[in-house]
């Protein structure tokens, strides 16, 4: 063992007594073991409601919606087609029609979105119909048929085989002109739906495609929606076919289509690493003030270490070996209570969330590998830190000085 970290150990651990230099540095350890431990709990829970987050929307959305432009030639539309079902990493692809509708019972009516989606394809691209609590997606050749959520369905007071009427801004646009009446639509309740997420159970209905295009006056589609093998590749494959079909064609990732609440739920992510990381740095703080007193307290120990033969280097990495070692056994604490905490909540529920009111019944947890490396690190490097002003006026200490009082 070098003679440094030997004399650096035994100035953190090795006291004949608790000095209050020594109080100071059992604070410092157990600070930082506490901001470490709160920092890892608090980020497998911001990771666990993401995850949660993203298993709900993306159980609805696509991996990648390309939306074409208006103007598109219907050439230019299958080659897209073509060349989205010739991807190997493509598990799924429907065409899409959508637009805003009115929906019109006996008992009330309510404007929501109405999507159209090929019958064929509906599972390979939307968890609707994993999502059924009665009825299915299976949309009949002629007949028009919608889906739609368990808590629109409870607002319009309607059912299974319930007749709806719609109307689209496609049969609005008439009778606004003073032409015609508004066109309703009437179409059949084949299935209700019921998801965890309130806005999709409230907002959204699911059609046919050919019942799409008849309630939006279009004989084409929209765009499609694309599910592929993994969803790390979505970037991938926009960028691929965005460099192919270049300004015809707008593609976004399921990301993008939630851009603005992903960009809250990091801002609220970073900001609780920074709050939660200022316990780590008043655990510095304290360190900085103990390695500063212990350099004072030994000061003799340094000038006979210097007479004989220690260099300046020496001397600077002993007390940053000191401060090292506290962060070390801090975020090695830390490390080991967080994941406690983290398998605790996971297994036995210990925070627990009323089923009444949440779709989960405990708060999520998901741990990952860099935040079980990023988190020790930036504490020891809190720590290395703190100890370089102190380390430093130990190496300049002269040992004539050190020792004249001695």
């Amino acid at each position: 063992m070098k003679y440094t970290f030997f004399i650096a150990k035994r100035y953190l651990l090795a006291k004949k007594e608790a000095s209050f230099i020594t109080v100071i540095s059992l604070i410092s350890i157990l600070g930082v073991t506490i901001g470490v431990a709160a920092l890892i709990v608090v980020l497998s829970v911001f990771n666990g409601f993401n995850g949660l987050v993203t298993d709900i929307l993306v159980g609805f959305d696509p991996h990648v919606r390309i939306q074409v432009k208006k103007n598109i030639s219907p050439e230019q539309l299958s080659s897209i087609n073509e060349y989205i079902a010739s991807q190997k990493n493509v598990t799924g692809h429907s065409g899409y029609v959508s637009g805003k509708g009115m929906l019109i019972s006996k008992k009330t009516n309510k404007v929501i979105f109405i999507r159209g989606l090929e019958p064929g394809s509906i599972a390979k691209v939307s968890g609707v119909p994993n999502s059924m609590i009665i009825g299915n997606t299976n949309f009949g050749s002629t007949a028009s048929e919608i889906v739609v959520g368990y808590s629109l369905a409870d607002k319009l007071g309607i059912g299974i085989d319930d007749t709806l009427y719609v109307v689209t801004s496609a049969g609005v646009q008439d009778a606004l002109t003073g032409i015609a009446l508004p066109q309703l639509f009437a179409l059949r309740v084949a299935g209700i739906y019921e998801a965890r997420n309130k806005d999709y159970d409230g907002l959204f209905a699911f059609t046919s495609l050919t019942t799409a295009k008849h309630l939006f006056a279009t004989n084409s589609v929209q765009g499609y929606d694309i599910r592929l093998s993994s969803i790390d590749d979505s970037e991938k494959f926009i960028s691929q076919i965005q460099s192919r079909f270049g300004d015809s064609i707008v593609a976004q990732s399921w990301y993008d289509l939630h851009k603005d609440l992903y960009s809250v739920m990091q801002v609220e992510r970073w900001t609780a690493f920074i709050i939660l990381a200022l316990i780590i740095a008043v655990a510095s703080f304290n360190l900085l003030g103990s390695l500063t007193m212990t350099v004072i307290e030994k000061t003799r120990d340094i000038g006979i270490l210097k007479a004989m033969g220690a260099t300046q280097n020496d001397i600077l990495i002993i007390f940053r070996l000191e401060g090292a070692l506290v962060g070390i056994v801090g975020s090695l604490l830390g490390l080991g209570l967080g994941t406690l905490i983290c398998w605790l909540q996971t297994t036995f529920h210990l925070f627990a969330l009323d089923s009444n009111v949440y779709i989960i019944p405990a708060i999520p947890i998901e741990m990952r590998t860099m935040d079980m490396i990023l988190v020790p690190i930036s504490a020891l490097l809190l720590c290395s830190l703190a100890a370089y002003y102190p380390s430093k006026r130990a190496a300049l200490l002269q040992p004539s000085e050190a020792v004249r009082w001695e």
